[in-house]
């Protein structure tokens, strides 16, 4: 654990949640190598399938509707639904089986194990604290089995402008109704998370397990207060007596 700044009285906490409730890199692979066999299966054997020739599609349309980049689920509908207008389809059928990709991508987005240390870590803090999700991603937090830790998660896209923009922040601060500075934000990410939270005036625990330098970071000009490298440090920076079961992560 590294401290930065001597912390305010926290008294709510809010909570990226791919890549700091568990790791959402493997998930992303298994979703689009699910979409890669899903696009074959469905594809004509004449027809031939680029993944590069997609991600520079989805590239463009984020270029011509800036507001995609701010919508996961909508990029990756527009995305397949263009491309496969541009292969051939008709437009009801691209929609349609736009859906269906969308449908993959869902089933296999929600197919998680969750460590035990996070639910352990969120069991103890929701005892003690209000908690909110703030996610860029669209993962379902109630399939995921996280659902009841939290007062309540706010969706990129769906509720406002991705971090590091401040429309989640803003929206759990209205939710909490407390001044920023006693809400503590905790992420992985030092642009999204850190930077963003920080803007609008929250406290900011960073969670670095992939050992990250700030220094050796040349776009990072926030600090947080705080940076952990296990979710269970998160207990002392609140103040929270580490369990029997969560000393077996320290």
């Amino acid at each position: 654990m590294r401290i930065y700044s001597q912390l305010m009285p926290i008294r709510a906490l809010t909570f990226d949640i791919d890549d700091t409730l568990y790791d959402s890199r493997p998930v992303i692979s298994r979703v689009e190598q699910a979409v890669i066999l899903w696009l074959l299966k469905i594809l004509p054997s004449h027809l031939t399938f680029d993944v590069n020739s997609w991600l520079k599609l989805q590239q463009q349309l984020v270029t011509i509707d800036p507001m995609l980049k701010h919508d996961i689920r909508e990029r990756r509908r527009k995305t397949l639904k263009i491309g496969l207008m541009q292969l051939g389809f008709r437009l009801n059928e691209a929609e349609v089986l736009a859906q269906q990709g969308i449908d993959v991508v869902i089933e296999m987005r929600n197919q998680i194990d969750i460590p035990d240390e996070t639910h352990i870590v969120l069991k103890e803090l929701s005892a003690h604290f209000p908690l909110i999700g703030l996610t860029n991603g669209d993962v379902d937090v109630d399939k995921i089995g996280l659902s009841q830790y939290f007062v309540e998660v706010y969706y990129a896209g769906r509720d406002g402008l991705s971090k590091p923009e401040p429309d989640l922040f803003n929206l759990a601060k209205q939710k909490f109704q407390l001044p920023a500075e006693n809400i503590l934000h905790v992420g992985d990410h030092l642009k999204a998370d850190v930077h963003g939270a920080k803007q609008c005036g929250f406290q900011v625990c960073w969670f670095n397990d992939q050992k990250q330098q700030i220094p050796q970071e040349p776009k990072v000009n926030t600090l947080p207060d705080v940076e952990i490298t296990q979710l269970s440090q998160l207990l002392e920076v609140v103040g929270i007596e580490h369990s029997t079961d969560i000393k077996t992560y320290s």
